[in-house]
């Protein structure tokens, strides 16, 4: 009922906005539009009347036709892509105009809209943006438009698959941003159920990308919830404005993996687009893409439990990209043999013989796991109706499909995996209203750190494996070996009968087990839908002494996983979660239009929080016409994702719980505590410190008793080790510190910027910004421990893994302190003679206190290196119809910290620095209306990994030939 009540109130506001509109033509103006230096028509050219949405296009022959029912007089703005917008006045009805464009060779002409909600100059924007326009995107020097985001100032990203990248501003990077929100033509383009973007893998097709704009830093104060440290809004192409058929095919190699041999692997990619306007009233668009590649293969075999560990060295070795030896496969020799005693599979006393030893499973590769055929298919189909000069109805769904690999606290194979989107919405030249569904299904998506220990239990049960081992290396050592070749013959005979991989019985296992649902298998399902409804209104026409924006929204999220990842409802149903929220924004100009001040105020209200407000106030100040100055203090905050606040799942490393105290309770966690890992270090140490005082103070006492005749001398050594075991926990267990559970709260910044933007004789713009951020109840990962189960009383030594069960969970909480965190970045682009241009960036980013962070144990997340840059340099027109782009790009080494690279990781998750230098040499074929493309991501294949367990990266070369009708 809920999910239907949002789209018939969208409905109802299209439907009562739209009726009575009329459209009666007044007014016809024709013309052409030339090219101003050569007097070659221009095809595709974009006239529009000024401040209405009435428009057209020029046809094959430069020329057009424009009916509108506004009267003269008014002005005609024509627009066409490479070349200067110019606006002519019309003042009677029938004129025939000539309009002549020059190619566009001036700097920081761009119009912006995401900054202030309002198209603007990017010079006058109030906070720090940076825009793609169409030859930008068409230009790049990379595989992608979505690549080159990286070549942003300020701008990170993480490569986690060929078609899954997540991108971050102003520090915090991660595999799936949760701080950063993505908008497709309005639309929020995550994964419901993990409340962030799925890179590009269902976003959209390049062809139909008009133009990307990024807004780093809090954005909260206009676009709600997340957009805590930025918002990427891509805007496709109004099929009134580009007309006509477009099509691309792109193929390729990329330098093969490390360790596999000299041959490449090659990729595809193909996309189609076509558009048409049978009128002033009716438009329509189509278009489709599909890429696949061979996927980069995560390769990182280092040990987490110890440097240079190796299977054959480390009987407890866990390799980083290798699955099944985690530590839920693990068991301590000393503790197994201790119960085969009991059992009386062993003869009392052999444990004396038994090693201290931990001991995990062997495990698979991740290439024997995941699935690395990647592929991205893209879907779109849009019908745009104008009522009126002033008044567009549009229907449009999106669709995207693909297969990619996400790290998250596992690496997740997303095979399969679809999204699609249907959006309704009304806009005129001062408001919009627009109502979308986002629904996600995870397909045949699976955990493979699940499948690597699933696929081992399936073989042959831990409970077997770890006794026989343990066996296997007693008769070892009684036939003489080494401790090291003692375990070694362990393991070759525990293995045996393993699953090896390429085998039938290997092959079945996986298949049986990554189509079984968590947690009895591996598969990851996740059928989660959205459903948002917002709208905006400028009363631009009704109050003119200042301008004013109010707007307002309202979403649901309906969780949906076939139960299997998310807690239940008192009626065994997973949950469903309402937000809301509304803002103002008020903006006028002073000192003679010279000074523009703005201000805003947001509230938004989650069902599980309490409301939340987020003000933004700027100004900017114009000197001397392209001289911008601008100060801003912004705020946001993000919502705990749905995961935060519902998921409850056993994974190889813990269970997954979300912060709320219904988990709290549920694990009885107030009456049996639960302790961080660096405080039962602190205990463990304290507890082992105290083991040899202990064990000489129950010596003299017991041998005393028996001396007395109080203790028979056969009890003598089990009373000693239970009063050393007794006397160590008192002399350690005050050192305990059991968790203090606080409220759950949204995550909240503020932030304070100051920038300048300028043009210098028309060659050099100038981008400059300095940022201080303050971080409130920051959210990060919590695990801890507790003694299992969970029902009975808290056992000291379970928590350090010597006597009992342990359960390791981890849940996410409000960081006490605030974090702070400040940066600075500057871009420079400059136009030099004949064409060329060059241009640079350098950005950066540092977090205060970053080594205290790290002696408490917290997982604060920074992931960014402290400095970077880009470097390019290219010319559009070399020679007649060639050109050519490079960009040199550097980052430096930091450290890397998530879910996947904490849990029993005792090796450096420092990603080294790297360099890559792109390039693209691109030549127009006017007779075909066409360009032929060569390119390089990653020219010298200088392999490189942005997030510790992710694949290495390493160079893609191509070639692409892109056709469009209209092509100028």
């Amino acid at each position: 009922m809920r999910k239907t009540t949002i789209c018939a109130i969208v409905v109802f506001m299209v439907s009562l906005l739209a009726f009575g509109f009329t459209s009666l033509a007044q007014s016809t103006i024709s013309g052409t539009v030339k090219d101003e230096n050569t007097g070659e028509p221009l095809i595709g050219a974009n006239i529009v009347i000024k401040g209405k949405l009435v428009g057209t296009t020029t046809n094959l022959d430069g020329q057009f036709n424009l009916q509108s029912s506004v009267a003269p007089p008014f002005t005609l703005v024509f627009s066409v892509v490479g070349y200067s917008p110019k606006e002519v006045d019309v003042t009677q009805d029938g004129q025939n105009l000539e309009v002549a464009l020059e190619e566009a060779v001036v700097f920081g002409q761009e119009i912006v809209v995401s900054a202030s909600r309002v198209e603007e100059s990017i010079l006058e924007s109030p906070v720090s943006i940076e825009k793609l326009d169409i030859i930008a995107i068409r230009e790049a020097p990379t595989a992608s438009f979505y690549d080159a985001l990286v070549n942003l100032k300020g701008v990170d990203m993480s490569t986690q698959s060929m078609t899954f990248k997540s991108i971050a501003t102003r520090g915090f990077n991660s595999n799936g941003n949760l701080r950063m929100v993505q908008l497709i033509d309005g639309m929020d383009n995550q994964a419901p159920g993990l409340n962030f973007s799925v890179g590009n893998i269902v976003g959209i097709s390049e062809l139909d990308l008009e133009s990307v704009e990024l807004l780093p830093g809090a954005s909260s104060a206009l676009y709600g919830p997340n957009a805590i440290n930025g918002i990427l809004l891509m805007n496709s192409k109004n099929p009134f404005q580009y007309q006509g058929l477009s099509a691309s095919v792109k193929a390729g190699i990329n330098q093969p993996q490390e360790g596999s041999g000299a041959e490449f692997k090659p990729f595809y990619e193909a996309g189609i687009r076509y558009a048409k306007a049978f009128n002033d009233k009716w438009a329509f668009k189509v278009n489709a893409s599909y890429f696949s590649a061979e996927d980069w293969h995560a390769q990182d075999f280092r040990d987490r439990t110890q440097d240079g560990g190796t299977r054959i060295n480390n009987p407890e070795y866990d390799g980083v990209n290798t699955y099944g030896d985690e530590a839920i496969s693990s068991s301590n020799m000393k503790s197994t043999a201790q119960a085969m005693i009991d059992a009386g599979v062993l003869p009392p006393g052999s444990d004396a013989l038994v090693p201290d030893q931990v001991v995990t499973r062997t495990g698979y590769e991740e290439a024997d796991l995941v699935n690395y055929d990647a592929e991205s298919v893209k879907l779109t189909g849009a019908l745009h109706y104008r009522f009126n000069d002033n008044l567009e109805g549009i229907l449009q769904a999106n669709y995207g499909a693909g297969t990619t690999v996400y790290t998250g606290l596992d690496r997740y194979s997303i095979a399969n995996f679809n999204l699609s989107q249907i959006k309704l919405e009304l806009k005129g030249s001062n408001f919009f209203v627009r109502g979308y569904t986002t629904q996600e299904r995870a397909g045949d998506a699976y955990a493979s750190g699940t499948l690597g220990v699933l696929m081992n239990e399936a073989y042959k049960p831990s409970q077997q494996w770890h006794p026989e081992y343990v066996g296997a290396y007693l008769q070892a050592i009684g036939a003489g070996a080494s401790n090291m070749a003692a375990h070694n013959a362990a393991r070759a005979f525990a293995d045996q009968g393993r699953y090896e991989p390429g085998t039938p019985e290997f092959e079945a296992a996986k298949s049986r087990i990554i189509s079984t649902p968590i947690p009895a298998g591996a598969q990851f399902l996740d059928k989660t839908n959205l459903y948002h409804a917002e709208g905006m209104y400028n009363f631009s026409n009704q109050i003119d002494f200042m301008e004013v924006i109010v707007g307002a929204n309202f979403r649901m999220y309906d969780l949906n996983s076939e139960k299997t990842l998310f807690e239940l409802d008192e009626n065994g149903e997973e949950y469903n979660i309402n937000e809301y929220g509304g803002y103002v924004q008020l903006s006028d100009r002073f000192l003679n239009e010279q000074l523009k001040v703005s201000a805003s105020i947001r509230y938004d209200k989650n069902e599980n929080f309490k409301g939340q407000f987020t003000p933004r106030a700027s100004a900017v100040y114009t000197l001397a016409q392209n001289h911008n100055f601008r100060a801003s203090y912004q705020t946001g905050f993000r919502i705990p994702t749905n995961q935060d606040q519902y998921i409850n799942l056993e994974t190889p490393q813990a269970r997954l719980v979300g912060g709320l105290d219904l988990f709290k309770q549920k694990y009885n966690m107030y009456n049996n505590p639960v302790y961080t890992p660096a405080n039962l270090e602190v205990f463990g140490a304290a507890f082992q410190g105290a083991l040899l005082p202990s064990t000489v103070r129950a010596t003299n006492e017991v041998t005393q008793e028996v001396m007395d005749g109080t203790i028979a001398p056969e009890d003598a050594e089990a009373e000693v080790q239970r009063r050393t075991i007794q006397y160590s926990l008192e002399a350690s267990v005050g050192e305990l510190d059991p968790v203090d559970h606080k409220e759950f709260k949204p995550e909240k910044v503020y932030s304070f910027e100051f920038g300048y933007k300028g043009l210098i004789g028309q060659k050099l713009l100038i981008d400059a910004y300095y940022y201080s951020n303050q971080y409130k109840d920051y959210i990060a990962a919590n695990p801890v421990v507790q003694s299992a189960p969970v029902e009975g009383p808290s056992n000291p030594l379970a928590l350090i893994g010597l006597a009992g069960d342990r359960q390791v969970y981890s849940y996410p909480v409000n960081v006490d302190e605030d974090i702070y965190t400040f940066g600075w970045a500057i871009g420079l682009d400059y136009s030099l003679p004949k064409g060329f241009t060059i241009g640079g960036n350098f950005s950066y980013n540092k977090l205060k206190d970053a080594q205290k962070f790290k002696d408490q144990g917290l997982l604060v997340q920074f992931n960014t290196p402290e400095t970077k840059y880009n470097i390019s340099f290219g010319n559009r027109n070399l020679v007649e119809n060639l050109g050519f782009n490079l960009t040199y790009r550097w980052q430096d080494e930091f450290l890397w910290e998530s879910s996947f690279a904490s849990f029993g990781t005792n090796i450096s998750t420092t990603v080294p620095s790297y360099s890559t230098l792109d390039a693209q040499l691109n030549y127009k074929i006017s007779s075909i209306k066409s360009i032929v493309k060569i390119g390089a991501s990653n020219l010298f294949n200088n392999r490189y990994r942005q997030a510790f367990g992710n694949p290495t990266a390493g160079g893609m070369y191509y070639v692409s030939l892109v056709f469009d009708q209209f092509l100028n």
